[in-house]
């Protein structure tokens, strides 16, 4: 199963934890892609009612550029401007699930409300091809400290699923796994392309 396995890490604003989770993954040799599902990329800015919002289209180096130029101190402090570096070096810009045509084997989502629209998105889209994918749950924190445990436990559960022989019929067994090692509940469906 191992070669097969393609994989998807999917957070709000393809920011933080689907990317940090995809330079993780990617360093351990899965075939890794992320996204975020939110209708536009946000980003922490000086107060928390006053975001730093852009498109889907605006670049990690527009972002990055963009937040130097309104505050360097404050972002070099919070860590954004570090962020996006990683970023940088992963992709050119966020992606949104909902606009890729990307068929994946696991989906895996940083928090229940982008679970929710992630399967919402696979169902809308109807299943010509009918390949089955899982789509599954970690909850993860939106901090830099969070995001960084969770690309190890997702790394751990992706290992676990690689492990498999027929992930259809050990999935649920490879989830009961990870959920008694990780001691982290995990929500899972399976979707159709």
């Amino acid at each position: 199963m191992a070669d097969g396995l393609k994989i998807a890490v999917v957070c709000s604003s393809n920011q933080n934890r689907s990317m940090e989770a995809q330079k993780f993954l990617s360093k351990k040799g899965f075939d890794v892609h992320s996204f975020g599902t939110n209708g536009h990329v946000k980003i922490p800015g000086p107060a928390p009612n006053m975001p730093n919002i852009y498109s889907f289209e605006t670049t990690y180096e527009e972002i990055y550029q963009d937040l130097i130029a309104k505050d360097k101190q404050l972002y070099t402090q919070n860590g954004m401007l570090h962020m996006l570096e990683r970023n940088k070096r992963i992709k050119t810009r966020p992606e949104r699930f909902q606009d890729s045509p990307e068929l994946f084997s696991v989906i895996v989502t940083c928090e229940e409300r982008v679970y929710d629209q992630v399967v919402e998105s696979l169902e809308c889209r109807g299943s010509p091809v009918g390949q089955p994918v899982h789509i599954v749950n970690l909850d993860i924190q939106d901090n830099h400290e969070d995001a960084t445990l969770g690309a190890f436990l997702i790394c751990d559960l992706c290992q676990l699923l690689k492990e498999k022989d027929d992930l259809e019929s050990e999935m649920d067994q490879a989830i009961s796994e990870f959920e008694s090692k990780s001691d982290r509940p995990v929500l899972h469906t399976v979707a159709f392309y």
